[in-house]
């Protein structure tokens, strides 16, 4: 007999080809979904997009007074350590029309664009410095304040920010309709005016430190918001733009490659230096915490850190030995960032004396203050113990009081509840009352009711009990409790 060789497929193999199906149909369908939501091109209006981004380019007329009026309210903000006020001026400033535009113009390969955006990006810079530095040469205010000192040296968040910044710009305004929200939001986060007023109040104070600082920090952001711009414009395809002379186009699409690529590189050094210098400075940081901090032993009273000139100074209390010297310049090295920096360590055995003088007067004065408190609780407790002598006093008079003749209960008891058929129960006691002067014996009535009643027929079934036992027991006071 012949064996079957057309065996029918398992039941384990058919539910393995299921899930294997179900599966591709997931991806496929995660896959669909995630396309569907990141795509955004088809609500691209690249047209509208140019065309918006070339009217935003010039500055003249109305929108040449806005911007100086922007660089007053933001310098009088940074002036008085405002964000609030600062964050206003972002708003109402427009300064990244030329920005993008310069990005924009690149990635289209528009020359007259180009040209016409650098030129109003040098007049805006010249501007809102002019007008910067005129604020805070005629201000009476010129000390150096956090909102200022923060705008002098650009830090990795800057760059970071520069860059997811102009992305989100430049997708906002190539969106059908407007994205007015977003696109303030931009205003704020890439932080354009701010640096623009701290190179005026540099100029106005002549500190070239702070100028030059604010300007990298301005020329950083301005960067990357066209970078950004031009990265965009390229992913969505915007529409480049034909010259009829073959010769021209070929001419201006190597410009404009050109202007790329200069843009690039120092954009691209620049991020790559910022990081670094972030990495050291984070570095620097662990060093301090894991090294000296933890250590009891150690007291460091002053350090210095330079990046630009790798040297690290540190000057400590008392005398360092020189094992441990020698054992901080070698942990130091497992630092990457900051392992070929120039490492001094300094100790002071005259000034660790000097400071173990001045904790022990700071203990002493510290100790005086808690005798000195101590002796007005104790002063405090006399006083209470008099006080509670003469409450005892009180009290034992009051025990020799001729008791008042005691409430015939019983009797009372039984007509109450005749009277009252809602009581349950009847307490009556004398008690004794201070007001911490004097003491007073009074009568107390104690009802319980069978049923619960609102507030005000309560409070009237208590009067008639009240107003009945104080007739039958003949007393001017009684409470009912």
């Amino acid at each position: 007999m012949e064996e079957n060789n057309n065996q029918p497929i398992s039941e384990q193999e058919e539910v393995a080809e299921t899930v294997k199906r179900d599966a591709k149909g997931l991806f496929s369908s995660i896959n669909k979904f995630l396309r569907e939501l990141l795509n955004i091109r088809v609500d691209t209006d690249k047209d509208q997009t140019i065309e918006d981004v070339k009217n935003d380019i010039p500055f003249k007329g109305h929108t040449a007074w806005i911007l100086i009026f922007s660089v007053f309210v933001a310098s009088i903000g940074l002036n008085v350590s405002s964000t609030a006020v600062v964050i206003g001026a972002m708003l109402i400033s427009p300064l990244m029309g030329p920005i993008v535009g310069v990005g924009l113009s690149i990635a289209i390969n528009d020359i007259d664009t180009l040209k016409r955006s650098l030129v109003n990006l040098g007049v805006m810079v010249g501007l809102s410095v002019a007008a910067a530095t005129l604020y805070f040469w005629i201000s009476p205010l010129t000390e150096l304040t956090p909102e200022l000192e923060s705008r002098t040296a650009p830090t990795i968040l800057d760059v970071m920010v520069a860059v997811f910044g102009g992305l989100a710009l430049i997708v906002a305004k190539s969106k059908k309709g407007t994205m007015p929200n977003a696109i303030a939001g931009v205003a704020i986060a890439t932080a354009l005016m701010p640096p623009l007023c701290t190179v005026g109040y540099g100029i106005a104070v002549w500190e070239p430190d702070f100028f030059l600082g604010a300007m990298y920090l301005f020329s950083i952001n301005a960067t990357f918001i066209a970078l950004a711009t031009f990265i965009v414009s390229k992913l969505l395809r915007f529409p480049m733009l034909r010259y009829a002379n073959s010769a021209k186009r070929k001419r201006t699409a190597q410009l404009a490659s050109l202007f790329a690529v200069l843009v690039m590189i120092p954009a691209s050094w620049t991020f790559y230096t910022t990081l670094k210098e972030s990495n050291a400075e984070h570095d620097y940081k662990m060093f301090l915490e894991n090294e000296i901090n933890s250590n009891a032993n150690l007291y460091l009273r002053k350090d210095f850190y330079n990046y630009n000139e790798k040297t690290i100074a540190l000057y400590f209390d008392g005398e360092m030995p020189e094992v441990v010297v020698t054992d901080l310049k070698n942990e130091i090295k497992k630092y990457a960032n900051i392992e070929d920096f120039d490492v001094s360590i300094n100790g002071n055995k005259a000034r660790g004396l000097e400071q173990v003088s001045k904790a022990y007067d700071r203990s002493i004065v510290e100790l005086n203050r808690l005798e000195k408190e101590n002796d007005k609780l104790l002063d405090e407790i006399e006083d209470l113990k008099i006080q509670m002598a003469g409450l005892d006093r009180q009290l034992q008079d009051a025990k020799k009081v001729i008791p008042v003749e005691v409430l015939p209960y019983n009797s009372i008891a039984k007509d109450a509840k005749i009277r009252f058929p809602d009581l349950s129960e009847l307490g009556y006691g004398e008690v004794l009352r201070s007001n911490f002067l004097k003491v007073d014996t009074v009568k107390v009535i104690f009802p319980k009711w069978k049923f619960q009643v609102s507030d005000s027929l309560d409070n009237i079934r208590v009067d008639k009990l009240r107003e009945w036992i104080t007739t039958e027991l003949k007393a001017d006071t009684l409470y009912v409790e």
